[in-house]
């Protein structure tokens, strides 16, 4: 119960009562009034100097938004994605037809004007469609139908082999047995890396403003699966067998003498000379599955705190593994700048070595 000493003064049938709060006025008889006040509505009752009051449907008052007091909220906001980071930045090589050697350029332009040569087959394959079908809803004989799809298969097989001589490129290496060990040793190294369990294409990267919502990172990335394999590029024939990497929306394949850069619009080439390779370890927040030849060398929390510990006041505070992960950085000065990532360590410094021993024997025998 609420006691207290006060004082009032009466003007009329009202009454102000004055108090620390504020003013506030009420009305009534004796022992009972009615009033409003700084605390909002309320009953008092009492006589003599001895009160009682009680509030009545007290509005409950807001607190302000972006408070001291909002910091210590059990369950905090999560504020928008784009307030924490800032915006990925592209990791993108430049144009295609900027990347050419004077080594390789006769080569780059044969591929290129080959390239651009109109395939045949389609065309073959759409007559042939119609000439059957015209056959064979008119009044023809049947066996004209059958002699008019062999015929159509015929056309679009021999379209197919005219495309395929016309825009094909052939390459053929005579290699020295001083530079097959070199090469082999290429060959050795790549695929020590083809055989990561996880293998990835970084395509953007942003700064990090807030890590206490980034699990502690200091960048946000965006990276693609891709497989490493041995293969040649389309149309191109030869005699070896080239290590190719996807890089978005081109691909390297690594020939003896070049590596040769394929994409949509167009080829280009970077001769060994004129390839870097910067090869890092990084510690990488996972919070996907890491993959099995990967080494945790830490743990962190979704949600941190100054001190790098579990941020107590969101609910879905998961651990999270800190990988060691490996990066390549591959980068001309004719515009190459393409990143790729390996889930084990040690396996890209001797792809790197390779690089510059290959260079090295194409000075020397080249």
């Amino acid at each position: 119960m609420a006691l207290y000493i006060r004082k009032a003064v009466k003007v009329g049938p009202f009454r102000f009562n004055l108090s620390k709060s504020g003013i506030g006025v009420s009305a009534g008889v004796t022992g009972l009034r009615l009033g409003t006040g700084p605390r909002g509505n309320y009953i008092h009752l009492g006589r003599g100097g001895l009160y009682y009051r009680k509030t009545l449907l007290a509005k409950p008052r807001k607190r302000p938004a972006n408070t001291v007091s909002d910091r210590n909220d059990p369950k905090p906001r999560h504020p928008p994605a784009n307030d924490t980071h800032d915006s990925l930045q592209e990791i993108d090589s430049g144009n295609i037809t900027e990347m050419v050697d004077s080594t390789s350029e006769d080569l780059v332009e044969e591929l290129n004007y080959k390239r651009k040569k109109a395939r045949v087959w389609p065309y073959a394959a759409i007559c042939g469609v119609l000439v059957t079908s015209y056959i064979a809803f008119n009044e023809f004989p049947t066996w004209a139908a059958y002699i008019a799809a062999a015929g159509s298969v015929v056309a679009i097989g021999a379209a197919v082999y005219r495309d395929v001589v016309s825009k094909s490129v052939v390459m053929l290496y005579d290699i020295e047995d001083q530079f097959q060990a070199t090469y082999q040793s290429l060959h050795d190294a790549f695929g020590l890396m083809a055989k990561c369990k996880g293998r990835w294409h970084m395509e953007a990267e942003g700064r990090v403003r807030d890590k206490k919502y980034h699990a502690g990172a200091d960048s946000l990335v965006r990276k693609k699966t891709i497989g490493l394999s041995l293969r040649n590029p389309p149309y191109v024939k030869t005699n070896v067998t080239t290590p190719s990497i996807p890089v978005g929306k081109q691909t390297l394949y690594f020939f003896p003498d070049m590596v040769m850069i394929l994409e949509p619009n167009g080829v280009g080439a970077v001769s060994y000379n004129n390839l870097s390779i910067e090869v890092t370890s990084h510690r990488f927040v996972e919070d996907g599955t890491v993959p099995s030849d990967a080494k945790v060398v830490d743990h962190t929390w979704k949600y941190v705190n100054k001190r790098g510990g579990p941020d107590r006041r969101f609910k879905d505070n998961t651990q999270i593994p800190v990988a060691l992960y490996e990066d390549l950085h591959f980068t001309s000065p004719t515009g190459l700048n393409e990143r790729i990532e390996l889930s084990k360590t040690g396996v890209a410094a001797p792809f790197a070595k390779a690089i510059q021993d290959v260079g090295a024997t194409n000075r020397t025998y080249g």
